[in-house]
C-alpha cells in the first residue's frame, strides 16, 4: 500500500451496510470502483496479509485513499457503481468497449415514408425500430421487407426529383410511389404490414394479409390480391426458416470463456423467435477476476450503461452474484418481468450451448492471433537487435496535398496489436507548405513533450520516411532529453514496392527478409499510420472544400447549408442546380437562391 494509508484504522470505521467504494492513488487519481452488499467484508478482503493474487496486490500497493458511499440496497449500489464506471472509466475496472452507435430501422414522416437503416441520434421525425446488434441484422431485415412489401429506401431529395421509376422498381423492390404507380392508401397498407413485422406481431400480420387478399379478390382487384398472396408466401417461408421451438419470446444468451489471460463474452440475441444477431466482447482483465465476476460486470454494463433493448429473459451460462438484484432492476425498467435464468432445458439449452461454443471459439481465435503477434514481436526484436521486445511502438506519418492542409498521424501498437484508442492526428500549422521535415519536427515535439510530462513514452519509434526524417527525430529527442529510444526509419525504396522498403535503425541500414514476420509487423504499423493520416487529411480537405464553397455566401448559415446538402446530396449537385431548383430548398427565397447561384458560378 501507498505510504500514509492506514488500512487497519480505515477498516475499523467502515460500515457493514451495502454500498460503493472508490480507491485512489497518492495523486487522487481514481483506480477502481466496486460495490458490495457488506462494505466491511468486501474491503477487508483487499487488505489481508496473504492470499491475494499478484494483480490484486499491485492494485492494493497503489491505494492511498478509499471513499465509500452507503446505499439503501444492493440495487442502489449496483446502479451507482455502473454510473461511476461510466463517468470515470477507472483503469482497473473491467470496461466493456461498447460505445459504438447501434443501428435502427427508421420509418420517416412522409406521404410515402422511406424505410432505411439509421445510426446515431434520433433527431429525424419518424419511428425507430431497434436497436439491432449489427448492421448485418438490419440489412437482412430491410432486404426482406423490400422484397416483401416493396417500400422505398431513397432519400426525400431523390424521391422528389424522379420522373421515371428507378432500378429498385425494375428489380421488384419498390412500388415506385415517386411517379404515382401506387396510391397513398395502398402504400400505407404495405407500410402498416411492414411495421407489424418489425413489432413482432407475425400472427396478426398473417391474418390481416389473408383478410385483405380475400377482400381484394372479391372486389376483382386481382393485381392487388396477387401482391398480397406473394407477401403471405414470403412471410410463411421466412417463418418456417427462422422459427424455433422455444416460442415467440425475446431472449438474450450470455456465455463467458476465460483462458490463458484471454477473455471473451458471447451474446446471442433472439427476438420474436428469430436469431437476430450475435456479438463477442473481449474485456480486459487487469485483476484476477473469476469468469462469474466478468460475466456479472458485462451483463450489468450491457443493459445499464448502453442502449440495448431489454428481452423477456436473459440466460447465463453460470451463476452471478447479483442475479436477483439485476433481474429486479431490469424488471422495474421494462415495466414487466425480466427473468435472469441459469438452468434451462430443451431448446433454450441448445441456444445456450451455441453461445458457449462461440465464446470458446472466440478465445481460441484470439489466442491464435496473440501467439502470431508474439512471434512477430520476437522476430522484430531479433532483426533490429533490440534489448527487449517493445511493449509500445508508435509510428508517425505526414499527409498533405501539394503542401496544403498538412496532417500528421500517430498510430500505436502494443504486444496485442493496434491500440486504436491511443491513435492521434495532429493538424500541422505555421510551416512552409510541403516542408515534411518541419511537419515531422512539429508533431514529434508536441507528442514527446506531452509524453514526458505524462511519463508515457514508446519503446520503439517508427518514422515513415528515410534518413532525413530520422535525422529530425533524433534532433527532437536529443533536444527534449529522451535517450535510449531506438528509432526505425521506413523508406519506400527506389521501386516503392511492398517488401522492398529500405529500413534504418538508429541511422544504420538494416536488411530483413521479405518473408520475415518482423517485416510484416513493420509494414502493418507503417500502412496503418499511412491509412490513418490519409483519412484525416481527406476529412480535413473535404471539410475545407465545403467551407470554402458555401461558407462565404452571405445569408447562408449552418442551417441553410445543412438543408442544401440534405436536399441535393452534395456540393456538385448544388452547383448544377438552377435558381428555380434552389428555391425548392426549405428556407431559400428567390432572392437568396439567385445569390447562391451567382456565388457558385463566379
Amino acid at each position: 500500500m501507498s505510504d500514509g494509508f492506514d488500512s487497519a484504522a480505515f477498516l475499523r470505521s467502515v460500515s457493514t451496510k451495502p454500498g460503493v467504494y472508490r480507491m485512489y492513488d497518492q495523486h487522487r487519481e481514481l483506480l477502481y470502483v466496486g460495490k458490495a452488499k457488506n462494505l466491511k467484508n468486501r474491503l477487508s478482503s483487499y487488505f489481508r496479509e496473504n492470499g491475494l493474487a499478484i494483480k490484486t496486490r499491485a492494485l492494493v500497493a497503489r491505494i492511498a485513499a478509499v471513499d465509500i458511499t452507503v446505499t439503501h440496497s444492493e440495487t442502489e449500489a449496483l446502479l451507482l457503481e455502473q454510473n461511476l464506471i461510466k463517468q470515470h472509466r477507472p483503469p482497473y475496472n473491467i470496461l466493456m468497449r461498447d460505445d459504438k452507435s447501434y443501428p435502427y430501422i427508421f420509418v420517416s414522416e412522409h406521404d410515402f415514408p422511406l424505410l432505411v437503416m439509421r445510426r446515431g441520434r434520433k433527431n429525424k421525425l419518424g419511428r425507430y425500430y431497434g436497436p439491432f446488434p449489427s448492421g448485418y441484422a438490419v440489412r437482412e431485415s430491410i432486404g426482406f421487407l423490400q422484397k416483401t412489401f416493396r417500400l422505398r429506401n431513397c432519400e426525400d431529395s431523390y424521391f422528389a426529383n424522379r420522373s421515371r421509376p428507378c432500378l429498385q422498381h425494375q428489380i421488384g423492390r419498390c412500388t415506385a410511389p415517386c411517379v404515382g404507380l401506387i396510391s397513398p392508401a395502398e402504400y400505407q397498407a404495405d407500410l402498416r404490414h411492414a411495421e407489424l413485422f418489425l413489432q413482432g406481431n407475425n400472427q396478426q400480420l398473417l391474418t390481416a394479409l389473408q383478410q385483405e387478399m380475400d377482400v381484394a379478390a372479391q372486389e376483382l382487384a386481382f393485381e392487388r390480391a396477387a401482391a398480397l398472396r406473394d407477401q403471405l408466401q414470403h412471410l410463411r417461408k421466412v417463418q418456417e426458416h427462422q422459427s424455433i421451438e422455444a416460442g415467440e419470446a425475446d431472449l438474450d444468451f450470455f456465455a463467458v470463456c476465460l483462458q490463458q489471460g484471454v477473455c471473451a463474452v458471447q451474446i446471442n440475441n433472439i427476438r420474436q423467435g428469430r436469431m437476430l444477431g450475435s456479438q463477442s466482447f473481449y474485456p480486459d482483465i487487469l485483476l484476477d477476476e473469476s469468469p462469474e465476476y466478468v460475466l456479472e460486470v458485462v451483463v450489468s454494463q450491457y443493459y445499464l450503461l448502453h442502449e440495448h433493448e431489454l428481452p423477456d429473459e436473459i440466460v447465463l451460462d453460470r451463476v452471478i452474484e447479483s442475479r436477483e438484484v439485476l433481474a429486479g432492476l431490469l424488471t422495474e425498467r421494462k415495466g414487466r418481468q425480466v427473468k435472469v435464468a441459469v438452468s434451462v432445458r430443451t431448446d433454450k439449452s441448445a441456444w445456450l450451448k451455441l453461445a458457449v461454443t462461440n465464446a470458446e471459439e472466440a478465445v481460441r481465435i484470439k489466442l491464435r492471433d496473440k501467439a502470431h503477434i508474439h512471434e512477430r514481436y520476437a522476430a522484430l526484436q531479433q532483426a533490429l537487435g533490440l534489448h527487449a521486445v517493445p511493449s509500445r511502438m508508435e509510428c508517425f506519418d505526414i499527409s498533405h496535398t501539394q503542401g496544403d492542409l498538412t496532417v500528421a498521424s500517430c498510430v500505436v501498437f502494443d504486444q496485442s496489436g493496434p491500440v486504436t484508442s491511443d491513435y492521434r492526428r495532429f493538424n500541422i500549422e505555421g510551416i512552409t507548405p510541403g516542408d515534411d521535415y518541419a511537419a515531422m519536427r512539429q508533431v514529434l515535439q508536441r507528442r514527446f513533450r506531452r509524453g514526458i510530462a505524462e511519463d508515457n513514452l514508446p519503446q520503439l519509434l517508427v518514422i515513415d520516411g528515410g534518413k532525413g526524417q530520422m535525422g529530425i527525430a533524433e534532433q527532437v529527442l536529443r533536444e527534449l532529453g529522451v535517450v535510449n529510444l531506438p528509432i526505425l526509419g521506413v523508406a519506400k525504396g527506389p521501386t516503392r514496392k511492398a517488401g522492398l522498403e529500405e529500413l534504418f535503425i538508429d541511422g544504420q541500414p538494416v536488411v530483413i527478409d521479405s518473408h520475415s514476420p518482423a517485416l510484416h509487423l513493420i509494414q502493418h504499423i507503417r500502412d496503418e499510420s499511412h491509412r490513418f493520416a490519409i483519412a484525416g487529411h481527406r476529412h480535413k480537405r473535404g471539410k475545407a472544400k465545403r467551407q470554402s464553397t458555401l461558407e462565404g455566401i452571405d445569408g447562408v448559415g449552418p442551417k441553410r447549408r445543412r438543408e442544401l446538402i440534405r436536399f441535393f446530396g452534395g456540393i456538385q449537385e448544388i452547383k448544377s442546380a438552377s435558381v428555380d431548383e434552389l428555391v425548392k430548398v426549405p428556407g431559400i427565397s428567390q432572392n437568396l437562391a439567385q445569390i447562391i447561384y451567382d456565388a457558385l458560378h463566379e
